[in-house]
């Protein structure tokens, strides 16, 4: 059994401006549910990541707002067609701005069939995948740490859908799934629960 630790792979630098207004953005942002064959890049990888869960202060918090900044995010990605990165199950990890395989090979069929067969899942180059662990939230909230932990994934899944505006990407959020076929596909533990699901491709017009 390996139990050597995993590997973190770097990502671009996010950057830190955009031609696209936040008004822009939001005028913009639609769900849209049909791509093109087109790949993703590790730079717009490490942008949405970044969006979704990035780091932007010293002292660790990050660009959606958490209840007692407690984080009970995780952020995965299902890799299927994305330059420079082998298809996968990989986690963010915020704080070293990087990726770390949790599985190799492209999840995209279990992950549609999880998905209760949607387009978009199939369609897509990636598949985001926002999880949490209550426990990190309802440690100090109690039973309201949970209602606590899905408000963050709203904002969070919020935030990537207007960076993907700003890097012409499109995306959809989709919460009908089973979660038990996710949570298999991702390796997930119980502790770990999927609540969102978000496909970003390029859209077909």
């Amino acid at each position: 059994m390996d139990t050597s630790p995993k590997k973190t792979i770097d990502l671009p630098g996010p950057k830190h401006n955009s031609r696209t207004t936040i008004e822009q953005a939001l005028l913009e942002r639609r769900s849209q549910r049909a791509y093109t064959d087109k790949h993703l890049t590790l730079e717009e990888i490490s942008q949405l990541c970044w969006a979704a869960q990035g780091v932007t202060s010293p002292g660790g918090f990050r660009t959606a707002p958490s209840a007692g900044a407690l984080y009970p995010l995780e952020v995965f990605l299902a890799a299927a067609d994305v330059e420079g990165l082998d298809p996968g199950i990989y986690r963010y990890q915020p704080e070293d701005h990087g990726l770390v395989r949790e599985a190799p090979g492209d999840k995209t069929e279990a992950l549609w069939q999880a998905g209760l067969h949607q387009s978009a899942i199939k369609q897509a180059p990636a598949v985001f995948v926002f999880t949490a662990v209550f426990e990190r939230t309802m440690r100090k909230y109690d039973e309201r740490g949970k209602r606590y932990a899905l408000m963050e994934a709203g904002h969070a899944a919020q935030n990537l859908c207007l960076q993907g505006v700003s890097l012409d990407l499109a995306t959809v959020p989709i919460g009908a799934f089973d979660d038990s076929r996710v949570a298999r596909t991702l390796g997930l533990d119980e502790s770990t629960r999927p609540l969102y699901l978000l496909p970003v491709g390029h859209v077909k017009e």
